[in-house]
């Protein structure tokens, strides 16, 4: 059925508390959180990490959420409740609270000392963040809105992570400091996620990582006049010093790394900086580009001769030139259904869709992998939104056939699914 093979066995994502059950294809059910208190748990190959905010977003589930990643030697947590998240930290922790409130002048490194002393010479088991409000050096407003900035770049770092491991264990919470707590609501840290991708993009091409090194840009000839830059822009200035790349500069201002290279980027473009990376020669970016359609050309060429192997690695190759191009993702999702990996091509095709989500191609493509992998019913969801957007290509609507005798295929799997 289209251009995947039978799905081979594998182990599924599955909930720890549940009771062993016979090997059968997954349906959407062996993803769900059941009624009583479980857990669940993973690699995120099995289900992307946006899937399992997502998940868990929809079900409403109160919780901890513990995320691993042996590559990264990373690991965090996010505590949900009804589903909506209300506290997140990191091991790595790029931006201590004491540390944000120093850098962004909210407090005085007598207000630290003082807290920190608390902490550790006088065992107070407060939170930093609720000590220092206790002795009026912050608001509590302050502090909900440093508290908010800590989880959303907790979140948007875990969300980058593509390997790893999840477990999610329901239940009441229990450490979680209440006069800190916010609520954020999940749905919108995925779609500013979703936003950030789209600006990275953009911002890549001249920012391809956080190793990159800001200088001022010299002096030309004949320029005359006054800077016009808003604030952030002029703090930004006073940090570059031709030493620091993007991830300096963002601790030392206390802003996110994103923030940052938003920033640098916009300074670029208009001339005032120039950045350097250090660590590779440097190459125009239409160098880049044709780098870049090389390898998509190369990786399609292997597919087509069913080379499946050297497809694969030339693709993630072409991943690396351009992480958040669509059409990458497309392919990596070809290969790995052809290869019968549905889960990694179900992974591949929703990343597609999130950086391009008008991708015709890739909802046809992701309803085969969800098929591959027993997921009927949200294959149906998927080829009725490919329906839709046909029209807009020849290619696709001539596949339209092809589509409806799968759908009607899967349409009696699924019932099978319900009634068996």
């Amino acid at each position: 059925m289209g251009e995947g093979d039978a799905p081979r066995p594998r182990q599924p994502v599955r909930a720890a508390s549940a009771r062993a059950r016979p090997h059968r294809a997954r349906s959407p059910a062996h993803l769900r959180l059941g009624r009583g208190l479980m857990a669940i748990e993973g690699p995120l190959r099995e289900l992307g990490i946006h899937d399992v905010f997502q998940l868990l977003d929809l079900s409403r589930k109160t919780g901890v959420l513990r995320v691993t990643s042996e590559l990264r030697h990373n690991a965090g947590t996010v505590s949900f409740e009804g589903g909506t998240i209300i506290f997140a930290e990191i091991r790595s922790n790029p931006h201590p609270l004491g540390a944000l409130l120093l850098r962004t002048g909210k407090i005085t490194d007598a207000d630290l000392e003082r807290g920190r002393d608390m902490q550790q010479r006088q065992g107070d088991k407060r939170r930093l963040g609720e000590i220092l409000v206790s002795l009026g050096a912050i608001t509590p407003r302050e502090l909900e809105r440093q508290v908010r900035f800590q989880i959303e770049e907790v979140v948007f770092e875990m969300m980058s992570w593509r390997e790893g491991y999840f477990s999610f264990t329901e239940g009441p919470l229990s450490d979680v400091p209440t006069d800190a707590m916010v609520r954020i609501p999940t749905e919108a840290l995925l779609m500013e996620g979703a936003r950030r991708i789209d600006e990275w993009s953009r911002i890549e091409g001249r920012i391809p990582h956080l190793g990159v090194v800001p200088a001022l840009a010299p002096p030309q000839q004949g320029d005359a006049g006054d800077l016009d830059l808003l604030p952030p822009e002029w703090e930004m200035l006073a940090a570059i010093d031709g030493q620091r790349d993007v991830r300096a500069i963002a601790a030392a201002l206390g802003r996110s790394d994103f923030e940052v290279a938003k920033t640098l980027f916009g300074l670029e473009s208009a001339g005032v900086i120039v950045l350097a990376d250090p660590g590779t020669t440097k190459r125009e970016r239409t160098t880049l580009a044709a780098d870049l359609a090389e390898l998509v050309a190369r990786a399609e060429d292997a597919l087509a001769r069913r080379d499946l192997e050297e497809a694969r690695g030339v693709a993630e190759q072409a991943a690396g030139v351009h992480p958040h191009d669509p059409d990458v993702h497309l392919l990596l999702g070809r290969i790995a259904l052809a290869a019968g990996r549905g889960s990694d091509a179900v992974e591949e095709l929703r990343r597609a869709l999130r950086l391009d989500p008008l991708g015709v191609a890739a909802y046809r493509l992701l309803g085969y992998a969800l098929v591959a992998t027993g997921r009927f019913a949200e294959a149906l969801d998927q080829w009725d939104q490919w329906e839709r957007l046909a029209p807009r290509s020849e290619t696709e609507l001539a596949r339209l056939d092809e589509v409806r005798r799968a759908r009607a295929a899967a349409q009696t799997l699924a019932g099978a699914g319900t009634h068996g």
